[in-house]
């Protein structure tokens, strides 16, 4: 008689296979990054990837949309410490269906047809401390596995990804709507845990008409928090107090943002600041204008060379903690989704072509997107 193990791994095991209705082509549509700080390179014969050749634990999703990220301009220019490797398919948060899982694939709760979600994270170990301890995105195996900077990602038809990393994406909610959960909403959502942030206090939010910031204002809204909007612009304004903003400063046309910010905020500054933006000058005003016990939490990725000066003084005198906060783990992924899912939060978005990427790519240069684009692929 077979052990029970036996059978339960056998149960459990899944072979290599797709949808009958979808056959997988062998070439398809890609933008691929060849070259640092310059445009992306459309290309219609990029090899798919087929079934057979699938690892454990792999699985091909089609992909129908994908967002686009100011982090992808920061990999497109090699702006980090660590470049990406060349040629890369670009993009790292897109929505679309599972059409195969790797041969030998064991205990997967995802199903071949269900739609799922594929974030900057493509897996981790699960083994290592970091991963013990739910901190899914400090994993070293994590930062190997990064969609559209480390591995290919999503600006293509066709992108492969990890079974136990995937997300379901909840039913009720259209794919280019929830694109901007897999990075942009999750990314913000654990920021703001992670400010401490009481209900009833003050947080700000510099670029909180863009991406990342208009979402945070809806989650910041939804935990109790009141919001001090940060950002430039008309339609950015609108924007944000049609979503909850209760205080909107313009750093364009501020002649002294800091003390406007601690005016907003009812004199006292602000109990939190979430910086969603990538300027180093972002990361220095908040250090003025957060109060005593203040947390300014580290998002937006500035280029490498970036510092943050903070008098030690003013630290220890007004007791401020500055924290990093890197995108999210999977139950942080389960809680943005949720939030989406019940209608709590809310993507700006325009939808555009893949062809129209790197247009999308110099309007967010030029500071001419308010929300997020998609792009239907």
């Amino acid at each position: 008689m077979p052990h029970p193990l036996c059978s339960f791994l056998s149960f459990n095991m899944t072979q290599g296979a797709t949808t009958a209705e979808t056959p997988i082509p062998q070439v398809q549509r890609a933008a691929l990054l060849v070259g640092f700080k310059q445009p992306l390179e459309l290309r219609d014969d990029f090899p798919v990837v087929q079934p057979d050749s699938l690892a454990p634990g792999e699985c091909l999703v089609k992909l129908s949309h994908a967002g686009v990220c100011h982090s992808d301009l920061s990999v497109r220019d090699g702006a980090w410490t660590q470049n990406s490797p060349l040629p890369l398919v670009a993009g790292h948060e897109g929505v679309g269906h599972v059409v195969a899982i790797g041969k030998g694939t064991l205990n997967t709760t995802v199903k071949i047809g269900d739609r799922v979600g594929v974030r900057w994270t493509g897996n981790i170990c699960t083994q290592c401390e970091m991963c013990r301890k739910g901190h899914d995105t400090h994993c070293l195996l994590a930062f190997a596995k990064v969609h559209g900077y480390r591995i290919h990602g999503v600006f293509q038809e066709y992108v492969v990804s990890y079974i136990d990393y995937v997300s379901i994406i909840p039913p009720g909610i259209e794919s280019p709507a929830v694109v901007p959960a897999m990075c942009a909403g999750l990314t913000i959502y654990k920021a703001i845990k992670n400010s401490e942030a009481q209900v009833g206090q003050w947080i700000a939010i510099p670029g909180a008409g863009g991406g990342l910031g208009h979402l945070g204002v809806q989650i910041a809204t939804a935990m109790g928090l009141r919001v001090c909007a940060i950002d430039t612009g008309e339609e950015k304004r609108k924007l944000v107090t049609s979503l909850g903003a209760e205080a909107w400063v313009d750093f364009k046309t501020s002649t002294n943002l800091v003390d406007d910010v601690k005016k907003a905020c009812g004199g006292g500054g602000a109990a939190a600041a979430v910086i969603s933006v990538g300027s180093p000058k972002a990361f220095e005003q908040a250090i003025g204008y957060l109060s005593m016990k203040g947390v300014l939490v580290a998002v937006g990725m500035p280029p490498k060379e970036a510092l943050l000066p903070v008098p030690i003084v003013t630290l220890i005198a007004k007791g401020l903690k500055i924290v990093g906060s890197a995108i999210g783990g999977k139950q942080d992924m389960i809680e943005t989704l949720d939030l989406f899912a019940r209608g709590k939060v809310k993507c700006h978005h325009t939808i555009k072509p893949l062809s129209s990427v790197n247009e999308v790519y110099d309007d967010l240069e030029n500071e001419r997107v308010a929300g997020r684009v998609v792009l239907e692929i």
